[in-house]
């Protein structure tokens, strides 16, 4: 049964720019073709993600059945990986959401009047939630992590970036394909022993799928930004020409 309290104020949903007031009672739906429409990319559901409100709160619920989304309070210090199916109460003043179709990665902003909680959050244990833990990175694994996030870092379009594939971060860098895979995969299995979800899986994991939910963690939990830019400049080549056991020691 739907509760719908009189003094609920509504929530505001910003994206590139425009803002959308969500009433309570009025379910939200956010995708390629929904109350708003985010693009009209094909890899994109029609209807992706839905804000509404239930037992006296606001909930994020992921209606899709393939895209993930990936939210983070204003500081990203807290962060959620919202699967398919899953839902999560909004229990932040100002919540930001990033999730990836094909290429392109979307972000938007969630804001409310409430805030329930400062410094944790209760979700859905499908959710994936997560306290943020400090990462140290090497030099070479932020710079990977930067290539890969340059086009979300530095879109043109405010809300909307494109994520390159690994042959073109590989040329960004002056890589081989061979250094560029085993670092990426260096990295994903740090953060997949952090607890980040996303980063590794099964059979018919895509490595799109991967360098998607990387890029989304990193720009949403502050781990890269565009200070980090100018590392791509002074990446060089150097780990090429590096013996074999120099490539898989400290260096990675």
């Amino acid at each position: 049964m739907r509760v719908v309290t009189a003094a609920v104020k509504p929530l505001t949903v910003e994206y590139c720019g425009e803002l959308y007031s969500v009433d309570p009672g009025v379910e939200f739906g956010i995708g390629r073709e929904a109350e708003l429409t985010i693009d009209e990319n094909p890899y994109l559901h029609r209807r992706f993600l839905t804000v509404g409100h239930d037992f006296g709160m606001w909930w994020l619920s992921n209606v899709g059945t393939l895209l993930t989304a990936t939210v983070t309070d204003a500081t990203g210090t807290m962060q959620a990986w919202l699967a398919p199916g899953a839902k999560l109460p909004i229990v932040f003043q100002t919540m930001h959401v990033m999730f990836s179709a094909g290429a392109t990665t979307y972000d938007f902003t969630i804001s409310s009047d409430e805030d329930y909680f400062n410094t944790a959050v209760q979700v859905d244990s499908s959710g994936g939630s997560t306290t943020v833990l400090p990462v140290t990175l090497t030099t070479s694994q932020r710079q990977l992590i930067v290539a890969l996030a340059e086009g979300v870092l530095t879109q043109s379009v405010p809300g909307r970036g494109t994520i390159p594939s690994s042959a073109e971060a590989a040329e960004r860098l002056g890589w081989s394909m061979t250094t560029f895979n085993r670092k990426l995969d260096n990295v994903c299995d740090k953060l997949d022993k952090l607890g980040v979800a996303g980063l590794r899986g099964g059979r018919g994991k895509l490595a799109t799928n991967r360098r998607a939910r990387l890029v989304e963690y990193a720009v949403t939990t502050r781990l890269v930004g565009v200070d980090d830019l100018p590392l791509l400049e002074v990446a060089t080549t150097r780990l090429d020409q590096s013996s074999p056991v120099g490539e898989g020691g400290a260096h990675d």
